[in-house]
């Protein structure tokens, strides 16, 4: 069996064990820098306007267009069984506990990760986090440390921004258009909605999807090869890891929350 390679396979395992071990290390220094990362708030400030404002803009859209779908489907969905006035709550929850978290971390990472992975990578091809090493920078704490907290603090941000605009766009066709009572709208969506079981799980869970996509994004740069095909595959590889890190950490934080 010429394909098995006992000894290919053992170096393999081997460079993933380092790559997570170099990852772990990374994300722990990160954690660690946070005080003196918000200290120099404006360095963060200026982050959190990147990855945030830029971002505004798809992410209300795609809101938008969301809560019009879910106020759709979910009035024809309620109607057979004589429950349209639900739709508000149909519309809320949906979006506060898992679509507008899920939604916005996925738009985040191919917008703002990839940003992010971009950068981080040119930097590295061009020589200019070498040349901080040289002059005693550290590199994680002036470049990487910053844009990790403003993306960690951007995210909680932009899912409330989708969470509001949908739960608008849901009362736009549901009621608007469609006839639907508005005030059985927003009386069931403020009577069934729980602020901490609900929204404040909604929160957590945008909390751990900012820490997960811009750590993600933030490594893949930071460790691409300093070429022009290094750094495309280094983005590509953000874009698909931080979209299914996202899906697999919403199924495993919904079995925590819910499911207790």
């Amino acid at each position: 069996m010429s394909w098995f390679r006992p000894a290919e396979i053992g170096f393999r395992t081997r460079s993933q064990l380092a790559d997570w071990g170099y990852g772990a290390r990374l994300l722990l220094r990160l954690f660690m820098l946070a005080g003196s990362s918000l200290r120099r708030f404006g360095l963060v400030r200026d982050q959190i306007h990147f990855l945030g404002n830029y971002s505004l803009a798809i992410i209300t859209v795609s809101g938008l267009f969301v809560g019009f779908v879910l106020g759709l489907q979910g009035y024809y969905t309620l109607q057979r069984y004589g429950s349209a006035e639900a739709l508000g709550l149909l519309v809320a929850l949906s979006l506060v506990r898992e679509l507008g978290p899920v939604v916005t971390a996925l738009l985040f990472a191919g917008r703002a990760g990839a940003s992010l992975t971009a950068e981080i990578g040119l930097m590295r091809a061009g020589e200019q986090i070498t040349a901080m090493e040289m002059m005693a920078v550290d590199p994680v704490s002036r470049l990487l440390a910053p844009r990790f907290w403003g993306g960690v603090i951007c995210m909680p941000l932009l899912a409330a921004v989708f969470s509001a605009v949908g739960v608008f766009g849901g009362y736009v066709v549901g009621v608007l258009l469609i006839g639907v009572d508005p005030g059985s709208f927003w009386s069931q969506m403020q009577g069934g909605v729980d602020v901490w079981k609900d929204v404040g799980n909604g929160v957590v869970k945008s909390l751990v999807f900012g820490v997960a996509v811009t750590f993600i994004a933030l490594l893949q740069g930071f460790k691409a090869q300093p070429t022009p095909e290094g750094v495309s595959t280094a983005t590509t590889r953000t874009v698909v890891i931080s979209s299914l890190s996202v899906l697999g950490l919403d199924f495993i934080l919904t079995v925590m929350m819910f499911s207790i």
